[in-house]
């Protein structure tokens, strides 16, 4: 499964890796409150209570270690990375695909969620992405990092 938010112009951060504009967007008084019960947060809790592993690229890892809380504090998580070594309790270092797929089908996984462009690109051509929700951010970004 993949839950992503994009820019309306589809870019999901900035080329230095950015992602203020989703996580802290600017206040403007002179918009009205949200309406409704319905946000993009109560989805990507619903999301995450519907997943028992996730995996992240090393770049949307290096980004998730930057906030102020670990965001992933209740599931396993396997970070992908061919050639950087972390060392960090919370999570496992898989070298690829296969060997992520392995750690998976030995942890006896059922619904995975996977994060990080790149990451998403290379699930999604081995035909291994079932779900994806895509959310928009109303801001234009102009030219930095897409999805695909």
């Amino acid at each position: 499964r993949v839950f992503i938010a994009t820019s309306l112009d589809g870019f999901i951060s900035r080329l230095d890796r950015d992602i203020e504009w989703l996580t802290y967007p600017p206040h403007n008084d002179r918009h009205a409150p949200p309406t409704g019960s319905h946000s993009a947060a109560t989805e990507y809790e619903q999301h995450l209570a519907s997943v028992d592993h996730i995996i992240l690229g090393r770049k949307t890892f290096e980004t998730a270690v930057s906030f102020p809380e670990w965001p992933e504090p209740d599931h396993e998580v396997l970070v992908l990375s061919r050639a950087v070594t972390i060392s960090d309790p919370r999570v496992t270092v898989v070298r690829s695909i296969d060997g992520a797929l392995a750690k998976l089908d030995q942890a006896g996984a059922k619904s995975v969620y996977v994060d990080g462009g790149d990451v998403i690109q290379q699930f999604l051509i081995r035909g291994l992405i079932d779900e994806i929700t895509i959310t928009r951010a109303p801001v234009l970004l102009g030219p930095q990092l897409s999805i695909l």
